[in-house]
């Protein structure tokens, strides 16, 4: 019963702690969230990632760090205590949550590696200045072009992409993807994607990860503009005349990867096109924006990581999480 309780102690505190954490982050971003209106898009970006996976972090952090060292330290292994309904209720809901994320995860894996495998066998190798990665055209009934993969990463062109774009347009949607690639947005997709699952009955998680999907987009299109005012007006361009060949009703059915079209095409469309355009007419400088939320990420990581490590080597600090630990069963009976 020792070991049960534990791991049903474990996934309790797995879910409570990121559920709790998901619910205020998401809150202080719907009051908060505007005032990032005037950063670049890829501050924004990288605070919406770093918000994002804060909660399963903190929760990984805690139990591991804190409610297991507690637990095992003072707990008595021959203790009365047993799993209560709403304890392992809440076991469930957690081990539940994780096995449907390491489930879609294994699926998304292979839907992306077998669609990359048959778009590799009929694609054809060409060459695209200003990326440095493989990139291939193929033959795909949605007018896509987008980098698929974070180990191995691969460009896939659409043919009918090539023949409506001009050389200058599509190196403008190069540069456009070779600031996905510098972001490494395809990894942090996956983790959004994996922390979204873990968490099935908490949906409010989802605003921050459209919210990021929206920033990183534009954080791409920064890239591109950042090459010159004439590079953002032809990437705009290319976006109008991509839009325009999308077939009626068409949906792509791609894997996991980031494309120039991103998440919405008509909505994400028509304002990209409308920020490139502004991004065109102003001088851009650097951002103190840029700064900050680099010194946020690294700053709170750190302290995260000194404080609990400092936590888990403190006895007194110990004994009070084995108090709550004991409250919580308690409560739970």
């Amino acid at each position: 019963m020792f070991e049960l309780l534990g791991l049903s102690l474990l996934l309790a505190a797995l879910l409570t702690f990121n559920s709790l954490a998901t619910l205020i982050i998401a809150g202080l971003w719907r009051l908060v969230g505007r005032a990032t209106d005037n950063w670049t898009a890829a501050a924004r970006a990288r605070l919406l990632f770093s918000l994002r996976i804060l909660p399963p972090v903190l929760a990984f952090l805690t139990v591991s760090l804190l409610l297991v060292p507690s637990y095992l330290a003072y707990e008595p292994r021959h203790a009365a205590e047993t799993v209560s309904f709403k304890l392992g209720l809440l076991a469930i809901f957690s081990a539940t949550g994780i096995a449907v994320s390491v489930y879609r995860g294994i699926g998304t894996h292979r839907a992306t590696a077998n669609l990359t495998s048959d778009w590799l066998r009929q694609g054809k190798p060409i060459q695209i200045p200003g990326i440095d990665i493989r990139s291939y055209e193929i033959h795909h009934a949605f007018p896509l072009i987008g980098i698929v993969g974070f180990l191995r990463p691969r460009l896939f062109v659409a043919s009918q992409v090539l023949q409506v774009l001009t050389p200058e347009e599509i190196s403008a949607a190069v540069a456009h993807e070779n600031g996905h690639l510098t972001a490494r947005d395809n990894l942090k997709r996956g983790l959004l994607q994996a922390c979204r699952d873990a968490l099935l009955i908490i949906p409010c998680g989802r605003l921050l990860d459209r919210s990021w999907s929206e920033a990183s987009e534009e954080a791409a299109d920064e890239n591109a503009a950042r090459q010159g005012n004439g590079v953002a007006l032809d990437l705009a361009s290319a976006l109008v005349k991509i839009a325009r060949i999308i077939p009626l009703g068409g949906r792509p059915t791609m894997p996991a990867g980031v494309f120039l079209l991103g998440d919405d095409e008509t909505k994400g469309i028509k304002s990209r096109v409308r920020r490139l355009i502004a991004l065109a007419t102003v001088e851009r400088q650097g951002s103190r924006y840029d700064v900050l939320t680099s010194l946020f990420v690294w700053g709170t990581a750190t302290i995260l990581l000194v404080g609990f490590v400092s936590a888990a080597t403190n006895p007194y600090l110990l004994t009070g999480v084995h108090h709550l630990i004991e409250h919580a069963v308690f409560v739970l009976s």
